[in-house]
């Protein structure tokens, strides 16, 4: 049984705006969302997974206008859209509310007045400057350069009558309570940000009401206000479970508030972490036990916009790749603290060197040699060498470290370790050259015992892939003819039944892809769907100044000729000890392999390094950098900031491939 087994674990994503169908960096939640919640209940936890739509406030109803439809027909239409997408991203969320739901309304206006009738919200007059994408109200001194603080845009002089929440009344308790739980708000930068941003300077009342609009949750008692939207979206927390404001809330309420986790991004972290809590307090209910503010998902070339037609849609990306690599991306993508990138180029590179190099050879390899030498039969002849040992030794201990990562939300981090399991699998084939013992007849022990570890391996690192590629999954073990691994068995090694049958035409998982190809499709789709909208495209913008480069003094061919430049596959790298800066990076060239020494610390973590394919000066002198013997030099581009890539081919070249 697992250790967790019967444990309670209640988690939400924010809820999405009902203001258009999400692009990808909206997604990028729901899935990072559902990868926990598929890691808790692989270790027995009983989850509790919610998440749903934002449906009220001043832009909704400017929108449903110029569309010339109801507010809730509008709503009603996105927030099916919104249900697509999340379903198509094979998330396995509990309950999807709407904060047009009839009960979480009716909680709302429950709220609402035991907090007025408790003199926590009061009448007043509200004049200042309102955001109306934010739906957030700023003084004067709060804007920057007459904009909204929070998101840039222009904001409007507001003056109207409103309730107001008093916020100062439970600050100290506020202040107190994250500095005695540290983990309350992650990451600590996040934490530090509202402490010393909003918190200590000390809290302005919140205007908890508008009259200047009508499409909200009406206040009971006085109908000519509306809910202010933040008061209403964030009640959906507790209303999803059944909570029941001044009376006896459901036996589901009571068995999972409160929440162990609030994932949300970091741009509405001050609601959560601020006024969120407050809400709480003043109603007497326990606070959540973490709040997480994710980084963004932004665009390699910058922001997306409908009018520059660059938008990237969940839907369009698994139309080109599938499911499960659109998941691998956006969760291997994403660094715990900073924002991450995504591009149609990064997408197809991850596609053929992680998915269709890393992981879909590895199965497809493995399965076909248990086919062409034993006809598909896998069987351990207990024929071991001392390779098997060290083998064995990162596969079982794969679990516990992704479960170290994935207990602080490092959830790239833990992917990286699955995908290390993989990277060994595949130099273990390197070490153990099946297809040479295959051709010594006194080696066919040996021979089935490597298959049978690569494929026990293999259903290992699997079962663990399961919360992040679900479907990919289950297509492995279905060809290694595997059972998946219960959480309490993934750090074990040879529970595969010996003698079983893998399949006998393994299947591709990913097919690599032509980026070429792939650009002009993108290029058709988005050419295509602006002609559709009528919208033209935008003037090119004016082009930056060009980095000047100062040229070095000419040099003959002959000079040139003297170097020798070669494709390196990097088998190995890791950080150099003492040192900020260097990386050692083992490279095969070749039949030979080479130990370089790279200053490219700062911007590639080792294990990004390994199956690397690059450029390399081979022919360079040996030296010594911080003690460490480099025995030639891989080729690096840096820009104007200096930031440093890589130079990698086009196309997947074989290492020793000569340069020139």
């Amino acid at each position: 049984m697992n250790k967790h087994s019967g444990e309670n674990f209640y988690m939400t994503t924010a809820i999405a705006y009902a203001s258009g169908k999400p692009h990808i960096g909206n997604t990028y939640e729901i899935v990072l969302a559902d990868s926990i919640a598929r890691f808790r209940r692989m270790q027995g936890y009983n989850v509790r997974f919610q998440t749903g739509t934002d449906e009220h406030g001043q832009k909704i109803e400017i929108k449903a206008q110029e569309k010339g439809v109801t507010p809730k027909q509008y709503v009603d239409e996105v927030a099916v859209e919104i249900k697509r997408i999340w379903d198509l991203m094979n998330t396995s969320y509990d309950k999807f509310i709407r904060t047009t739901d009839a009960d979480h309304e009716a909680q709302v206006q429950k709220i609402f007045k035991m907090l007025y009738e408790k003199g926590d919200i009061y009448k007043d007059k509200y004049e200042g400057w309102y955001c109306t994408p934010c739906e957030s109200f700023w003084t004067e001194s709060q804007l920057v350069d007459g904009k909204c603080p929070d998101c840039g845009r222009d904001v409007t002089k507001a003056s109207e009558e409103a309730y107001f929440f008093r916020m100062s009344k439970y600050a100290q308790q506020l202040i107190d309570h994250i500095n005695t739980h540290p983990e309350f708000i992650q990451p600590v930068s996040r934490k530090n940000e509202m402490m010393n941003n909003f918190l200590l300077p000390g809290l302005q009342d919140l205007c908890v009401s508008r009259t200047s609009f009508t499409w909200g949750i009406p206040v009971d008692f006085d109908p000519r206000h509306v809910v202010y939207v933040w008061l209403d979206a964030l009640t959906n927390y507790t209303t999803g479970l059944g909570y029941n404001c001044g009376g006896e809330s459901s036996e589901m309420y009571k068995q999972f508030w409160p929440a162990d986790l609030h994932l949300i991004g970091k741009d509405i972290i001050r609601f959560h972490t601020i006024y969120w809590p407050i809400f709480l307090m003043a109603l007497g209910e326990p606070l959540p036990k973490q709040v997480f503010g994710h980084p963004w998902l932004i665009q390699a070339d910058g922001k997306m916009s409908k009018s520059k037609g660059n938008v990237i849609y969940a839907d369009d990306l698994v139309e080109m790749f599938g499911v499960d690599a659109v998941r691998y991306f956006v969760l291997h993508e994403m660094p715990f603290e900073n924002d991450g990138v995504i591009s149609w180029e990064l997408m197809v590179e991850r596609m053929n060197s992680d998915l269709a190099n890393t992981l879909g050879n590895l199965v497809n390899r493995t399965i076909s040699m248990s086919n062409k030498y034993f006809e598909g039969v896998v069987a351990d002849k207990g024929a071991y060498e001392e390779v098997d040992a060290d083998l064995k030794a990162v596969v079982t201990g794969t679990a516990q470290k992704v479960e170290d990562k994935m207990k602080d939300l490092h959830v790239a981090d833990a992917i990286t370790e699955i995908f290390t399991l993989f990277k060994r699998c595949n130099k273990y084939i390197d070490e153990t050259t099946p297809w040479v013992l295959a051709k010594d007849e006194a080696k066919q022990d040996r021979l089935s015992t490597v298959l049978y570890n690569l494929v026990e391996s293999i259903a290992i690192g699997a079962s663990l892939l399961k919360p992040f590629m679900p479907e990919t999954t289950d297509r492995i073990l279905a060809q290694l003819n595997a059972k998946e691994r219960g959480y309490e068995e993934v750090d074990t090694f040879g529970l595969y039944e010996s003698g079983s049958k893998v399949t006998e035409k393994p299947e591709i998982l990913f097919a690599r892809l032509d980026m070429k190809e792939v650009l002009e499709k993108v290029e058709a789709k988005r050419a295509a769907a602006m002609a559709e909208a009528g919208v033209q495209e935008e003037a090119p913008a004016e082009e930056e100044d060009a980095i000047h480069v100062e040229l070095k003094d000419e040099i003959g061919i002959e000079d040139f000729g003297k170097m020798q430049f070669a494709v390196g596959e990097i088998v190995d790298c890791q950080e150099a000890p003492k040192s900020k800066k260097l990386l050692v990076s083992q490279v095969k060239i070749g039949d030979q392999t080479r130990q370089i020494v790279s200053g490219i610390k700062k911007w590639y973590k080792p294990a990004e390094m390994i199956g690397k394919k690059v450029m390399v000066l081979i022919n360079l002198k040996p030296a010594k950098l911080a003690g460490i013997l480099s025995e030639g030099m891989i080729l690096c581009a840096e820009d104007a900031e200096g930031n440093v890539c890589l130079m990698t081919p086009e196309k997947d070249m074989p290492s020793g491939s000569e340069i020139g």
